[in-house]
């Protein structure tokens, strides 16, 4: 009885190892197909090493030699992929091709290239940036958008900051694409994407979505107390600032829209806890009602559909007070008084 139990362990830990080797492959593969080589050889170098690598795992020449010799082929190809270096400079879209930066001097807080596109449609625009001072000492609010364009499983999240006298100022981390360069997710894993974190008018970033890209766009008021809202804002010009100097890969997994908002708020968040719901992002504002981060005093479903603000938008991409517009009947805000 417990020979056969010790056997069936055996073989179902070759059977998982066996697996993991051959993900280890097929990463490595798509690796070498999404890579900066020369374009011709890199759909020949992927399928000879996925070939070669087969054969060394599961082919009829499979030994501890040839899985060795994967390992060894595989650590070298991590090391190179490691240490491919992300650029600030390339031919960027237009909208992407400016960097914010931001001045912090006590509570007054300067942000430069503050973008403000005019849409005619999602690829016809005119590209424009701002500069603003901000007071500290009145930045009163955080919303955090949640937009779904397909799946209702994933979607784009942004932070929004508010200000008294209602201005506010939007944060959306995002793949820095290259002119004729569209997004893949698959690519999204594979270095393809350097990040920016655009910082944008509410007009620019929500409009764009609302108005053009016709994605359906939920918008909701956290409810968090005014010194982490702060900390927040803070941590996300510091990085701003840090990615006008120093570039990094965007990651579809790890470094993305979702996980950055975690990122930042994580250091001065006392309920900061892992959830299945930051990756499956489709399901974030459930996560926060559960975690009465946003206005519970509705049922969910009813909060969701006085969230969701699409029609408030129509049209008013082009209105000053735009940000006041959106938020009329928006629970947790004096807009819904």
């Amino acid at each position: 009885m417990l020979d056969d139990l010790i056997r069936s362990l055996k073989r179902f830990g070759n059977i998982f190892i066996r697996f993991c080797l051959l993900a280890m492959a097929g990463w490595a593969a798509f690796a070498i197909l999404f890579s900066n080589l020369p374009g011709f050889s890199r759909p020949l170098l992927a399928g000879i090493f996925a070939i070669l690598s087969l054969a060394a795992l599961v082919g009829r020449y499979s030994n501890r030699r040839t899985r060795l010799g994967f390992l060894i082929s595989f650590t070298a190809l991590l090391v190179w992929w490691l240490f491919i270096p992300p650029s600030n400079g390339r031919n960027w879209q237009p909208d992407v091709a400016l960097l914010p930066w931001a001045d912090i001097h006590g509570n007054m807080v300067t942000v430069h290239n503050i973008r403000n596109c005019d849409y005619r449609s999602e690829t016809d625009y005119t590209v424009r940036h701002y500069d603003r001072t901000f007071d500290l000492n009145k930045l009163k609010s955080i919303d955090l958008s949640l937009i779904h364009w397909g799946s209702p499983y994933i979607a784009h999240t942004m932070l929004s900051f508010g200000f008294e006298e209602g201005g506010f100022i939007c944060f959306s981390v995002e793949t820095r694409k290259e002119i004729g360069e569209e997004y893949s997710t698959i690519k999204g894993f594979f270095r393809q994407y350097e990040m920016i974190y655009v910082v944008a008018d509410e007009r620019d970033l929500i409009g764009l979505r609302t108005n053009y890209r016709g994605e359906q766009v939920y918008l909701y008021r956290l409810d968090e107390s005014p010194d982490l809202v702060k900390k927040v804002f803070l941590d996300y010009l510091r990085e701003v600032n840090s990615l006008k100097d120093r570039p990094e890969w965007y990651n579809a997994l790890t470094s993305n829209c979702t996980t950055s908002i975690r990122i930042h708020k994580a250091p001065y968040n006392p309920d900061d806890r892992l959830d299945w719901r930051i990756i499956v992002n489709g399901f974030m504002d459930e996560m926060l009602y559960e975690r009465k981060a946003v206005d519970t005093t509705l049922p969910f479903q009813e909060l969701k559909k006085r969230s969701f603000i699409n029609d408030r938008a129509k049209g008013q991409d082009k209105s000053a007070d735009f940000s006041q517009l959106i938020r009329i009947g928006l629970p947790g805000t004096e807009f819904n008084r």
